[in-house]
């Protein structure tokens, strides 16, 4: 990356709200359905079909909007945005334009150890396209379940300036959006997919350069490698003399680059006009205040508890929080723990590398007591950390308890000191020219013999206990020496 350039960006989230019905009919909304089985003349926008809001689809953007401290719009509308797509069976959207439900808002980040707000301009309601499957012989069908499936768009600020800040901020806004139960928001079935608009500029420059938009990213790994990729695209043209155009490009992810798809409409391309068959969307304050006093706790409210009752780190709190669902699991645990922290530090280790590899669904095999009793095992110093990813990794497969485990596999601590005693007088007596280097005050030689021991024990001696007789076999030595 070239230091003498800024990335600004700006993202476009698209959020499936969790409705049975869809925005403006009763079809269903359920993935994964046959083809053009939940779809009828309203979603397909045949003449003489007549829409009608959905207003539980009122109700989740608004309780989106008041979760991300946004301003609640008391008289809005809805759009037409016009434009041709083969999956667009109307050749127009119904969105909203210049009076959207919720503006004004924001939300906090966190980045390598430093805070950052990113505001958000917008959040409005509009309806889902269809879907295009390419088959293998080059032609395209066209599946319209899709069609009319109530989405939010939620529209950053220009304030990202990094691929980490734009991951950081979509897992913040799906914390969010998962803590108040909107949307499912499985990015692996398009649930929550996201926009990058971004261009570069020279550092110290005010003026915006020429902004590029990459469509329906739908992974973390996926939007910050179009980032990466694009930032360099953009600078190599740049300083090869080249111009940067304005267009929407596809991000490729088993190419790992974008390519070009259309020169990039503005608002004035799609002839914004006021949906002549729906009418104009009233909230009352009464209504938006009693949906405010329905919001749960939410990430931020929890991540300040965590630092404050159990003093764990910006960090590790803010990466618990991110996930409702090992939130919760870790509040079950706290309250019967002797150690949050010790509990904290295992979920966000262990727990955490054995959930990744499950996929976006995946759950913890073991209830909330085992693994409050494994905590305190470790707290405590019936076991380490290197034997209790041991200990959690057979939890996982066996969903056994800890104590049953460490009985029946051997993998307590071994505290005895007379036996630690006569493996540090055999680790010495293996490795003189290590303890030489001890001695000589290179403090590395003193790891590499705890590290002989470490492995005669399978990993199991009191890292403590076996310190403190090496040091003090290594001392006899010396004296006897001397």
């Amino acid at each position: 990356m070239n230091d003498d350039y800024e990335i600004v960006i700006g993202l476009e989230v698209h959020v499936e709200l969790k409705t049975e019905t869809k925005i403006f009919c009763g079809c269903r909304t359920s993935f994964g359905a046959k083809p053009n089985t939940q779809c009828c003349p309203v979603c397909l926008g045949l003449p003489g079909s007549l829409p009608v809001l959905n207003e539980q689809v009122v109700e989740y953007a608004v309780l989106s909007g008041l979760a991300t401290k946004c301003e609640i719009t008391r008289i809005g509308k809805q759009d037409r945005k016009n434009y041709f797509y083969p999956d667009s069976p109307k050749a127009y959207q119904i969105s909203q334009y210049d009076l959207p439900l919720c503006h004004s808002g924001h939300v906090d980040i966190e980045v390598k150890g430093k805070s950052k707000r990113i505001g958000i301009t917008r959040i409005h309601i509009e309806e889902d396209a269809g879907k295009l499957v390419h088959d293998s012989e080059g032609g395209s069908l066209v599946d319209y379940n899709r069609c009319g499936v109530p989405l939010i768009e939620i529209v950053s600020e220009p304030d990202i300036r990094s691929a980490e800040e734009a991951k950081a901020y979509v897992q913040k806004l799906r914390a969010i959006l998962l803590y108040i139960g909107v949307s499912d928001c499985r990015m692996n079935e398009g649930s929550l997919r996201c926009d990058v608009n971004l261009s570069v500029r020279k550092k110290g420059e005010h003026k915006l350069g020429t902004r590029t938009e990459m469509k329906n990213l739908n992974s973390f790994v996926s939007i910050s490698k179009a980032i990466e990729n694009e930032t360099l695209r953009q600078i190599k043209l740049i300083e090869s003399g080249g111009t940067v155009v304005q267009e929407t490009r596809r991000w490729e992810q088993s190419a790992g680059k974008s390519v070009s798809m259309r020169t990039k409409e503005d608002a004035h391309d799609y002839r914004y006009f006021p949906d002549p068959d729906l009418m104009p969307i009233i909230i009352r304050d009464s209504y938006v205040e009693e949906l405010r006093q329905s919001l749960p706790e939410l990430p931020d409210e929890r991540k300040a508890k965590y630092i404050k009752d159990y003093q764990l780190t910006v960090y590790d709190a803010e990466q618990l929080v991110s996930s409702k669902y090992l939130s919760d699991y870790f509040d079950m645990t706290a309250k019967k723990v002797k150690s949050p922290k010790t509990a904290a530090n295992i979920m966000m280790t262990d727990i955490t590398r054995l959930l990744s590899k499950e996929g976006e669904d995946a759950r913890i095999p073991f209830i909330s007591d085992d693994f409050a009793r494994l905590a305190d095992l470790v707290f405590l110093g019936t076991i380490n950390n290197t034997l209790a990813k041991k200990v959690i990794e057979k939890m996982w497969k066996e969903n056994l308890s800890p104590d049953f485990i460490i009985e029946r596999d051997d993998l307590r601590l071994i505290k005895d000191e007379a036996y630690l005693s006569s493996l540090a007088i055999e680790t010495v007596g293996q490795m003189p020219k290590v303890v030489e280097d001890y001695l000589s005050g290179k403090e590395k030689a003193l790891q590499s013999l705890m590290g002989q021991i470490m492995r005669k024990t399978s990993g199991k001696a009191d890292p403590g206990i076996a310190k403190a007789v090496l040091l003090k076999t290594i001392d006899d030595l010396n004296s006897k020496q001397v």
